[in-house]
């Protein structure tokens, strides 16, 4: 039995044209499945951009004692929601439909929107400038170094992209792509304004996923983690990134339940770089022998147009009075987060689709 249906099955309408709508139909689909389901709403401190309440929603589905459970996050990164939403809203449907089963012993727990606010503003990060994707350090101990940040930070500041661009190729050229891309990328703790900041303290995101641990026990059960992300690798292509120590039990779990697609970046075999407080590793902590985490990341373009689209929406919000500057921006961030091309769309929900089950076999085997 397989949980993929067929390419001319997929319905690429699922993809939501704002954080509100994707919400109200998130919560419709969820109204109409035919098992045993529990939602619980965490509201986020802010406003969308319309007054909007800002809400990480959760839902349970299946057996409430099941030993075995699939969680499934989107929103980490807020604007890369839109293609999260449309992944559990397309899942969603199967699940009512009833063209994919859920198996014995076995539950699916969806977060929606983890990052809610960015989401519904159009960043990758919150309110304060975090990016939850670099929140998971210790707050107690002095908070990591990035001296490679520290080095090109004057340069990311350049309003001259032209001129910046030729900065970070002198960077690279001195020390090497790998060194440029954790300077800009692997976090950074130090400045609020910048780009993949951290943080002073846990975020939103972080807080509702240690709820979640405590309210299901889940340091309990068997635990099968896919963080939905899009942005960096190939374009179309969902690349199965694990950020677990390549010699660990989690890492031999991860190459047994999605195969030889799976990509270290402590290997140097991932389109990703080794970063420093990944939300991976707040789950890591609570995982067994028979768990693993993994990112689910679908490319669009390329890294340096990565980096140049998000620096100029830091710099556009690092400064007052920018309103229709940064709405004009926000269709760049849009376009490289989730592109309007319909195969690029139908190519990441059939990837998602065939990720999901093995997820699902795997976790439940």
């Amino acid at each position: 039995m397989s949980y993929c249906l067929p390419l001319a099955a997929i319905n690429t309408a699922v993809f939501p044209q704002s954080y509100s709508a994707a919400r109200q139909r998130w919560l419709a689909q969820s109204n109409e499945l035919p098992c045993y389901t529990q939602h619980q709403a965490y509201p986020c401190p802010g406003n969308g951009p319309d007054g909007e309440a800002l809400i990480s929603d959760t839902l349970w589905i299946g057996p409430e004692n099941a030993s075995r459970v699939l969680v499934l996050l989107s929103g980490t990164h807020g604007i890369e929601g839109f293609t999260g939403s449309a992944v559990q809203i397309d899942l969603l449907d199967l699940l009512t439909e009833g063209a994919i089963a859920i198996p014995a012993d076995t539950a699916l727990l969806m977060v929606h929107a983890l990052t809610p606010w960015g989401y519904a503003w159009q960043r990758r990060c919150d309110a304060d400038g975090i990016d939850l994707n670099r929140n998971s350090v210790d707050f107690s101990k002095p908070l990591p170094e990035n001296k490679g940040y520290e080095l090109i930070k004057n340069t990311l500041y350049l309003a001259d992209a032209a001129q910046r661009q030729t900065e970070l190729i002198e960077f690279e050229r001195q020390h090497g792509r790998i060194a440029l891309e954790k300077a800009v990328s692997a976090g950074q703790y130090s400045d609020p304004f910048g780009p993949f900041y951290g943080g002073k303290a846990p975020a939103h995101g972080s807080h509702v996923c240690a709820e979640l641990i405590r309210r299901y026990a889940l340091q309990q059960r068997d635990l099968a983690v896919i963080d939905l992300h899009t942005g960096l690798g190939s374009y179309g292509y969902g690349e199965i990134i694990c950020d677990h120590q390549p010699d660990s039990a989690a890492t031999r779990v991860a190459q047994q339940w999605y195969g030889e697609s799976v990509a270290l970046p402590f290997l140097g075999t991932s389109s990703s770089v080794p970063k420093t407080g990944l939300l991976d590793y707040q789950w890591h902590t609570v995982m067994n022998g028979h768990s693993c985490y993994i990112t689910l990341e679908f490319g669009t373009f390329s890294t340096d147009q990565l980096f140049a689209t998000l620096l100029r929406d830091h710099h556009l919000w690092a400064q007052p009075d920018n309103g229709q500057a940064r709405l004009e921006h926000s269709k760049a961030m849009r376009r490289h987060f989730c592109p309007e091309d319909k195969p690029w769309r139908e190519m990441v929900l059939f990837r998602a689709r065939q990720v999901i089950a093995q997820g699902l076999y795997g976790v439940s085997s």
